[in-house]
């Protein structure tokens, strides 16, 4: 249930702007293959056979490719999981060093990270993108994120409990 809340309000969150029609990799697309993705491994498994066949350098684009081989790691066996979590983990690292400041790239790695067992020690960057989005967000309106982004990526940070006391009585304000 929560991984649907996650990728529900992540397609909410960067609502499509551009036609999707010619690119299989427009964002807006992607956005909508990642929700659906979590939805059902059949969605899952064709999200992950999409994004496998990307070999560009979108900084955006290789973050759904992460988001995809996470979300590959849920439906496999137990023999593979750990490996599709460590392609991920590189691919949102490569994504990160190619655009440090996209909130979206941030919110994937966060939202995936956030959600690994604390046992695989592979959620390293979980206050790192926390603060980011959270400073991100205390810039608002000035933040880059139009108005119904900023309240969902808002409302996911409290609610999730990534943001708490004083930071979230500062959100709620704004």
């Amino acid at each position: 249930m929560k991984l649907r809340f996650l990728f529900f309000f992540l397609t909410l969150t960067f609502s499509p702007l551009v036609s999707t029609e010619a690119n299989p990799y427009a964002v807006a697309h992607l956005r909508r293959q990642y929700q659906q993705a979590a939805a059902s491994k059949e969605a899952g498994e064709k999200f992950h056979k999409l994004m496998a066949a990307y070999s560009q350098q979108d900084a955006v684009v290789l973050a759904y490719k992460a988001a995809a081989e996470a979300i590959r790691a849920r439906d496999a066996s137990m023999f593979n999981k750990l490996s599709y979590v460590q392609n991920a983990s590189r691919q949102f690292d490569q994504a990160v060093k190619l655009d440090a400041d996209n909130a979206e790239i941030r919110f994937l790695r966060l939202s995936v990270e956030s959600n690994l067992p604390g046992f695989l020690g592979m959620s390293q960057h979980v206050d790192e993108d926390r603060q980011f989005l959270l400073t991100t967000l205390l810039k608002h309106p000035e933040s880059g994120l139009d108005a119904e982004s900023f309240s969902l990526v808002r409302d996911f940070l409290v609610e999730r409990g990534h943001v708490t006391g004083p930071d979230a009585e500062k959100l709620a304000r704004l």
